[in-house]
């Protein structure tokens, strides 16, 4: 039996291993969505003195630019758990020496110290994800009461024109499952978040022959899929597999066509409270943020 906490057609090997091979560069797509949300925070007045990217070297490197734009005092701090693309990140998004004498903002590497940052953005991550929930709870860690988080990541009607032609041919899934955008607004809830904002859009993306756009698919990510082949195929299926896409994805204007469901979330991380019990454990940072909470209530 499936996990709660977890995708039920995720295979956590899989995920595993997808994240220690997963290319150190960013997808075309995932930069696009990356602009696009960064569009979304025109609507939050508040600026945070500081923010963190998870993963952005997967996630975006000119999101995160954008991002970086919008906040330039904002201390940034990156968070990338894969050595490889750390050092890449590292080379890609550390401050400058010049920017260092300035006094300008500085750029920190690593796990997010408890409530240290305002905001924290994860861009194209949630979906590839075996235990989203964990991963929300380091995200409730990192930031600091009244911070905001800011997501996107694939939502269920992505590939189905590709998974209906898989069905036809009998054949497994051609990916593992994505969640419903109001999953995820649940999870957020149960995760400590509120006040959750989802939506959703769906781009379709355009390819003149089976080639190209599996090569897209290979950029973006891997099929996670408990149920997926169980090995490789050979020339004789790999030749099946594009006659099966020109025939079932091909459009009126001669294109293939492959639709991408984008699910957008964001939430706050509100006052902590303390539950009633006999006897209760707070933590130092909690009790602090409820402190200085009545404070402000009684100036």
């Amino acid at each position: 039996m499936a996990s709660p906490d977890r995708p039920p057609t995720i295979h956590p090997a899989a995920a595993a291993r997808w994240q220690r091979a997963a290319p150190a560069a960013s997808p075309w797509l995932h930069e696009e969505v990356g602009r696009r949300m960064a569009e979304r925070l025109e609507w939050i007045k508040r600026a945070p003195a500081a923010w963190a990217d998870w993963e952005p070297v997967r996630g975006g490197l000119e999101a995160h630019a954008l991002v970086g734009k919008r906040y330039p005092q904002a201390g940034t701090h990156v968070v990338e758990p894969d050595p490889a693309r750390a050092a890449i990140a590292r080379e890609r998004l550390g401050s400058p020496w010049w920017r260092r004498l300035g006094g300008g903002a500085r750029t920190a590497f690593g796990p997010v110290p408890a409530g240290g940052v305002q905001m924290l953005w994860s861009n194209m991550q949630l979906h590839m994800e075996a235990d989203p929930q964990a991963l929300m709870r380091q995200w409730h860690d990192a930031l600091a009461v009244d911070g905001f988080l800011m997501f996107s990541c694939l939502g269920p009607d992505t590939l189905r024109e590709l998974r209906s032609a898989y069905a036809e041919a009998g054949w497994p899934p051609p990916a593992h499952e994505f969640t419903d955008m109001h999953d995820w607004g649940d999870m957020l809830v149960q995760g400590g978040f509120a006040e959750p904002v989802m939506d959703m859009e769906r781009i379709t993306l355009s390819f003149e022959t089976p080639q190209r756009l599996l090569r897209e698919l290979r950029e973006l990510g891997a099929n996670l899929h408990p149920a997926r082949f169980p090995g490789l195929r050979g020339r004789r299926w790999r030749d099946a597999l594009h006659a099966l896409i020109s025939r079932a994805l091909r459009g009126p204007d001669g294109q293939l066509a492959l639709t991408f469901e984008v699910v957008y979330g964001h939430a706050l991380k509100p006052l902590p409270r303390a539950k009633l019990a006999e006897s209760s454990a707070i933590s130092m940072a909690d009790m602090r943020a409820m402190l200085q909470s009545e404070r402000r209530g009684r100036e």
